[in-house]
């Protein structure tokens, strides 16, 4: 029986990862089983371990969060398991996705992270992402930790305006 549940667990999250052209967060999916009360945090970490170390998915890393996607392999895995999850987990899925796609798409398309850089000070690199593609990488040097921090905390919610001065500036 754990065998089935661990099997589940893991389709439950490569089916996520699927149904989506961006990553998710392990924040993301985490809060979504959680929340459904599917399994608890610890099992969840598991199978994300799992799913890395069977090369099932990918992960890129920030210091606020990791960034899952499924592998081709993955892809081919779910079609070959996707019986595992029952039809109404799946609708839980598409349901959830349903009503937050803006949010979870802005959590996963614009991200900033920091590191101390060569010499003095931190570098900040801020991205907006659309699918596979760049739409803006900008780094910025700091003195201090704390700006590096600043940066990063207000990038989500400044980024369209930075993007359309930028552009601005630059097309006249």
């Amino acid at each position: 029986m754990m065998v089935e549940l661990n099997t589940m667990y893991r389709v439950m999250i490569l089916y996520m990862l699927d149904k989506l052209e961006y990553p998710l967060t392990n924040t993301q999916i985490t809060n979504f089983i959680l929340d459904k009360d599917y399994t608890d945090y610890f099992t969840i970490q598991q199978t994300l371990s799992d799913l890395l170390s069977s090369e099932l998915i990918t992960a890129e890393s920030t210091h606020s969060n990791t960034r899952y996607r499924i592998t081709e392999y993955g892809e081919w895995t779910l079609k070959f398991f996707n019986d595992k999850v029952s039809d109404g987990i799946k609708e839980d899925i598409d349901q959830y996705f349903k009503e937050h796609r803006y949010e979870l798409k802005q959590e996963t398309s614009v991200f900033a992270d920091y590191y101390k850089a060569p010499g003095k000070g931190y570098l900040v690199s801020c991205h907006i992402k659309n699918k596979e593609d760049t739409v803006m990488e900008l780094t910025l040097h700091t003195a201090a930790k704390e700006q590096a921090q600043a940066i990063c905390a207000n990038w989500s919610e400044q980024n369209e305006d930075v993007y359309a001065l930028i552009m601005d500036l630059l097309l006249k």
